[in-house]
């Protein structure tokens, strides 16, 4: 099957089907049936890296694929009695904006809508993100990130539809800091990433030392594949249980709908591809974690095609032209 595969990835890639592809590894049933580092031009949150040669040990920008794992570092700390739940009033856990708790309107707010990102607020991500008309940018730009989120004008009540929002997942990291006590980064090394044996990460943090449970999450393609034979055993691993298992049925079952048409949990994608169930982290450039519990499959991918409008189109096709058919 490797050597299937692989023969396929060569062909996909010499067919030019595959720009700005940097690294893919695919986990079968604990096996690593694939696994492949490129050379290409990349960067970190919009610092130019230059010509990086990928390799095992080479860390790399999961951008969005972090508003998935920080799902995962929650439903830790929710086992554990650190957090509110999904169904904890918002505005309650930040009493230091008392003017906003009053708002009839965002009293409504729970725990859950921002694992959905279904706040009805105001908030674009669909600028660049190197503009501060994004909301993204324009939250780290401003004085107060969470109120900068919790005051975004009213468009709708809470729960109503699907926006992709950045801002949900800052807040969701505050919950994690304010909770365990610990910095994000920190409270995820111990809960999270020692037990898989991970030891080699980094979170790119604001001007505000605040690392960014949205985007900031560097990992090496093998360790985020690793994140994935987690998700698909529902939280166990090597023998220990690191997620609850029912948070993880929790989190990817289906609540909302996105705008191009695939389904949301609490911060994970789920579709289907060929009639299989896909669960999914997405991030920009082309940043992949896939999941196929049917076929016992994680695969990883780390591309550089950052705010490219095309830029599904490289791990669309791994997946499509090389993993799935390879494996059948």
């Amino acid at each position: 099957m490797a050597t299937a595969l692989r023969d396929l990835l060569d062909e996909t890639i010499q067919a030019g089907k595959l720009d700005g592809l940097h690294a893919a590894v695919a986990v079968r049933a604990g096996e690593t049936i694939l696994e492949y580092y490129g050379t290409g031009e990349d960067a970190s949150w919009g610092t130019s890296l230059g010509v990086v040669e990928f390799g095992p040990g080479t860390l790399h920008d999961l951008r969005s694929v972090s508003k998935s794992v920080t799902a995962l570092v929650y439903g830790i700390a929710l086992g554990e009695g650190l957090v509110p739940g999904p169904d904890a009033p918002l505005l309650r856990q930040f009493p230091e904006y008392p003017d906003l708790a009053a708002d009839p309107g965002r009293a409504r707010l729970t725990v859950e809508h921002v694992l959905t990102m279904s706040l009805g607020l105001e908030w674009r991500e669909d600028v660049p993100y190197d503009s501060p008309a994004n909301d993204e940018i324009a939250m780290e730009l401003a004085p107060d990130r969470y109120r900068y989120v919790l005051e975004r004008p009213t468009v709708e009540p809470p729960g109503t539809r699907w926006t992709y929002c950045g801002g949900a997942s800052a807040l969701l990291g505050r919950l994690i800091a304010d909770g365990t006590g610990k910095p994000l980064p920190e409270y995820a090394r111990t809960a999270l990433f020692a037990p898989l044996d991970i030891d080699h990460f980094g979170w790119m943090a604001g001007s505000d030392g605040v690392a960014s449970p949205a985007s900031g999450l560097r990992l090496t393609p093998r360790d985020l594949a690793r994140i994935g034979e987690l998700v698909l055993g529902e939280g166990a691993w090597n023998g220990g249980q690191v997620v609850p298992a029912d948070w993880i049925r929790t989190m990817l079952r289906p609540r909302l709908r996105t705008t191009w048409g695939a389904e949301y949990g609490y911060h994970w994608y789920l579709d289907t591809v060929g009639g299989r169930r896909l669960v999914s982290a997405i991030g920009n450039g082309g940043q992949r974690l896939v999941v196929v519990p049917e076929l016992d499959l994680a695969v990883a991918i780390a591309a550089g095609n950052y705010d490219d409008p095309e830029q599904w189109r490289t791990p669309v096709t791994l997946l499509e032209r090389v993993v799935l058919p390879g494996v059948g």
